[in-house]
């Protein structure tokens, strides 16, 4: 944790030992920002400077799309939470040498999008306006809490043939778990961040909790699934993957690696070869071989 985040959490905590409803509200509302944006790195410039770049409206605001490709055979790419669609970009490259279409975004508060704030239900927005355009997709790949906001479009009507889950959030709980964790907050504060999810960010009759569980209630909408996961990610832990196998059965299959960790999971070469792999087996709708794992470099 760093020497900011600390002295924000340490206020938080105070505060709620006075005022819990006020120091709830306060974290709360650092809960829907990202925060500082991401930029695109040098490695990344060359494929996201070939994008044919447009906009959509998302929540009100101008979410920045990239595509690449002629159109045919789309794979939407869907990024994770302080991150942007140009981390894709050596899956990009890899996708395009095979005839395929990547389509990105920057979710609202990321990237080249407006806004300070952003929610799964407006990742979900994102997703469902370029499924009408760009899809049914062929394949979906996504990171993160990127995952977890997929999950939630295949229940909303997303389409694709294969989808490819890489370092995922499966269980919304984690979500508080990590804001928690990076401030350093007590269990009154996160309390209270958490009522405020179910009551004032996402309210409806389904608890929240269950509503966004990428494994709580299987749906034949979930295609067959890579599910790619560091045994040693710092971040997402890899038990949430093991939830998605659980799940969905022989309907996933699970790569696990060592030593790549959140990051660099999605860029790995060899990650990437087992992704494009999977995207070229035959026969879409057929049980997934065993799981396997591989090292760093495997």
């Amino acid at each position: 944790m760093d020497r900011t985040k600390a002295l924000v959490g340490t206020a938080l905590n105070t505060a709620a030992l006075i005022s819990p409803d006020l120091a709830g509200r306060a974290a709360f509302g650092l809960f829907r920002r990202p925060g500082a944006r991401s930029r695109v790195r040098p490695a990344e410039r060359e494929v996201h400077d070939r994008a044919r770049t447009s906009h959509l409206t998302v929540a009100g605001r101008r979410a920045a799309v990239y595509r690449w490709g002629d159109g045919s055979r789309p794979v939407l790419l869907v990024h994770g939470w302080q991150s942007r669609a140009s981390r894709f970009a050596p899956l990009v490259a890899r996708l395009l040498a095979e005839g395929r279409s990547p389509v990105a975004f920057d979710a609202p508060a990321h990237g080249g999008s407006a806004g300070s704030t952003t929610t799964i239900l407006e990742y979900g927005e994102a997703i469902g306006r370029l499924h009408e355009l760009d899809g049914p997709f062929e394949a979906v790949v996504a990171h993160s809490f990127g995952v977890a906001c997929t999950f939630h479009a295949l229940g909303e009507g997303l389409r694709a043939d294969r989808l490819v889950a890489i370092a995922g959030v499966t269980d919304f709980r984690h979500v508080i778990g990590g804001f928690r964790a990076q401030l350093g907050l007590s269990e009154r504060v996160s309390q209270q961040v958490a009522r405020r999810v179910e009551e004032v960010l996402l309210p409806g009759d389904e608890p929240v909790w269950e509503r966004f569980d990428a494994a709580g209630r299987p749906s034949d909408a979930v295609p067959p699934t890579l599910v790619v996961h560091d045994e040693g990610d710092r971040v997402v832990p890899f038990r949430q993957a093991g939830r998605l196998q659980a799940a969905y059965g022989g309907r996933v299959r699970l790569l696990a690696t060592r030593g790549l960790g959140h990051q660099r999971v999605l860029t790995d070469p060899a990650v990437l070869d087992n992704v494009l792999g999977f995207l070229t087996e035959p026969d879409t709708r057929a049980a997934l071989p065993a799981n396997r794992t591989a090292g760093a470099s495997a």
